[in-house]
């Protein structure tokens, strides 16, 4: 093993051990994608697969911080170690972000048995953050039973994180989601849990009233999401559970880590198979893209790619066979017809 090897598989041992500053240092090769990473990653997966990853999303406003943040704490009380991906956005412009939830979790920086890492979506489209999964899977790895992963949240196009969770939870507020709105394809039909939060407010229990009556009248096997986000060929569980939450309070928060609980065993006992199956399947195909793209981009750079897209500006060469082409160039044969 090469000497940077030897650094990766020390840097993932002493994570696994407990040291919570190989952690931190570990999960930022990974965001950084590094060659550590890639090792370390290698060597932890076989480990995997003990956490109970559950994506948490929906629309702005709805309080996923809150009951983020209430979940560790009911959790903590049951001794269990939890962990928490937390995605903000970026700005487009400089790249950076706020990384707020870090700051609103800050009662647990003291706690061992609660990690919390926050990360900037860097433009990554699908409310995670590029590395969100590979994050995951070094936290499943160092004995997290939790781990939770927080969306950006932008509302009805964060379906990504169901190909990442074993169990996704939606979440709505009060009198945010009409009729139609709750219907849309998308965020509504990856959920295996629906939480109307804020349930202190005037309307709350009407809303969830809705929400039960529309996702019964409209309830189907609901298709795991594949690699490219269509729908595979595996159905998910029956109609997702709607439940009341207060998190500020705490109120209902002990309902819902017991119904993430029973949809973890359900898992177990078989008839998650189909979606841990797309979760892996989603996992390769990710990093076959990523991989592919960073080809293109090496190709990008050379004078063969400037002189087709030229061709094509020029309108001597149509853009599906400069694709063809370049395409070509990454196998190293030629262009398919």
């Amino acid at each position: 093993m090469s000497e940077a090897g030897v650094r990766a598989a020390e840097l993932a041992d002493a994570a696994v051990a407990g040291d919570r500053r190989a952690l931190a240092r570990l999960l930022t090769a990974v965001e950084n994608r590094t060659a550590t990473a890639e090792v370390a990653l290698r060597r932890l997966y076989p480990g995997t697969g003990r956490a109970h990853l559950v994506g948490i999303t929906g629309a702005p406003g709805a309080g996923k911080s809150t009951l983020v943040a209430a979940l560790i704490a009911e959790a903590r009380l049951a001794g269990r170690a939890v962990a928490v991906v937390a995605v903000d956005p970026s700005s487009p412009i400089t790249g950076g972000a706020l990384l707020g939830d870090r700051v609103r979790m800050q009662a647990y920086a003291s706690d061992d048995g609660v990690f919390i890492r926050s990360m900037a979506s860097r433009g990554h489209a699908g409310g995670l953050a590029a590395t969100s999964t590979a994050a995951a899977t070094v936290l499943d790895a160092a004995g997290f039973d939790l781990v939770l992963l927080e969306t950006v949240g932008t509302g009805q196009s964060e379906v990504e994180v169901a190909r990442t969770a074993a169990t996704t939870v939606v979440l709505e507020a009060p009198d945010m989601c009409d009729e139609v709105q709750a219907i849309k394809a998308g965020l509504l039909e990856v959920a295996d849990i629906v939480v109307v939060n804020k349930g202190d407010r005037p309307g709350a229990q009407r809303t969830a009233a809705q929400l039960r009556a529309m996702l019964t009248a409209s309830a189907s096997p609901r298709p795991a999401p594949g690699a490219g986000g269509e729908a595979a060929d595996h159905p998910r569980p029956k109609r997702p559970d709607v439940l009341v939450t207060t998190a500020s309070t705490g109120e209902g928060v002990p309902a819902l880590l017991a119904a993430l609980d029973r949809h973890r065993a359900a898992g177990r006992d078989g008839l998650a198979d189909a979606a841990r199956l797309a979760r892996a399947e989603a996992q390769v195909w990710e990093i076959v893209a990523e991989r592919l793209r960073d080809r293109l981009h090496r190709t990008a750079a050379g004078p063969t790619t400037e002189s087709t897209l030229r061709a094509v500006a020029d309108h001597r060469l149509d853009p599906y066979a400069a694709a063809a082409l370049l395409l070509a160039s990454l196998a190293g044969g030629p262009p398919r017809a």
